[in-house]
């Protein structure tokens, strides 16, 4: 296996005492001190705001904002950060449930974090069970809605799920909705779980799957999310550089579609960095940092490290003096299978 890049070692180290100045960066980038991790656009922040005051109503407006306009993508964020939100801080959501407890949109937070509370169990197959239930609920709640298929698509690869159940799930995710991005992504995550390390597989998934979307789906990244598997996971058969390279370039056509700086890309932008910066393409990663501006995400860099901002920061600082990674090889550790 190829050795990491010094900057995805040692991470930890990454935020200087000197944050503020800008002389450490490539220029168009923003100071370290500006940007933040994990923001949440305008929509999102009131209803955390209200969350964090106690209050539930903004969140429910929210969610059933989401739901009437059927803003698929928006609705599973959403309802990921509330659930992680409602995790640490439970007694908003409590009121929630106790005064609404047939609300569609309480019904998919409280699968959600059903979900997410017990992903990094040891015992996570059997604690996954009784979340069944609350995703059958959300699902029956809103009979058009994808995202609680994405939820159950989570959990069958939590519980390991056989091939046929999950391939059960999955219809019933594209009926409802065909390209949403939640849902691929779940396919993929267990193609890759499932296979161990059939890395080719899910590039045979993701490269079909962004050729039917449209230009400006969310599953234009799709392969690329499969390029970041392969080049983090190190192991299994290898796949070409031409196909990695093919990968990168289709979210580099998806980022310019976007506004630079908007936090709706956000991630897709954070992870497609990260892979040019291990393909040793510097001057198309230091464009996506500019694109990116302010707005670093936990994953990809949460893979790698225990500090994801620090490891954000370092990459920017360090991408004039990368190293040459091997082509073609994985180049890096295996990461953690998170949810």
């Amino acid at each position: 296996m190829a050795l990491l890049p010094p900057f995805l070692r040692g991470a930890r180290s990454a935020r200087s005492p000197e944050r503020r100045s800008t002389d450490h960066l490539p220029p168009g980038l923003p100071a370290d001190d500006e940007v933040l991790l994990d923001v949440p656009d305008h929509r999102l922040g009131p209803a955390l705001v209200g969350a964090g005051r106690g209050e539930w109503a903004a969140a429910a407006g929210l969610l059933a904002a989401t739901r009437a306009g059927a803003q698929w993508e928006n609705r599973d964020r959403y309802a990921r950060r509330l659930a992680a939100f409602a995790g640490a801080r439970t007694e908003w959501f409590e009121e929630w449930r106790s005064a609404a407890p047939d609300d569609p949109d309480a019904l998919l937070v409280a699968a959600q974090l059903a979900v997410g509370r017990v992903w990094g169990s040891p015992a996570r197959a059997e604690l996954l069970a009784p979340a069944g239930p609350l995703v059958s609920a959300a699902a029956d709640a809103v009979p058009h809605d994808p995202v609680p298929w994405r939820l159950a698509l989570d959990r069958a690869r939590g519980a390991n799920a056989g091939h046929a159940a999950f391939e059960r799930l999955w219809a019933e995710a594209v009926r409802r909705a065909p390209h949403h991005y939640g849902c691929h992504v779940a396919a993929l995550k267990y193609l890759a779980a499932y296979w161990h390390g059939s890395h080719r597989e899910c590039f045979d998934f993701a490269e079909p799957a962004a050729d039917d979307a449209p230009p400006d789906s969310l599953l234009q990244a799709l392969p690329v999310r499969a390029a970041f598997a392969y080049l983090t996971d190190g192991c299994g058969a290898a796949v070409s550089r031409a196909r990695l390279d093919a990968a990168a370039d289709r979210a580099v056509t998806l980022s310019a579609r976007f506004a630079a700086a908007d936090p709706w890309p956000a991630e897709i932008r954070n992870v497609l960095a990260h892979v040019l910066i291990r393909l040793d393409r510097r001057a198309d990663a230091l464009e996506q940092f500019r694109l990116i501006g302010p707005y670093a995400t936990s994953f990809p860099w949460d893979r790698v490290s225990d500090d994801p901002l620090g490891l954000f920061l370092l990459a920017r600082r360090e991408l004039r003096t990368l190293p040459v990674l091997p082509s073609g090889g994985h180049g890096g550790r295996a990461h953690r299978r998170g949810h």
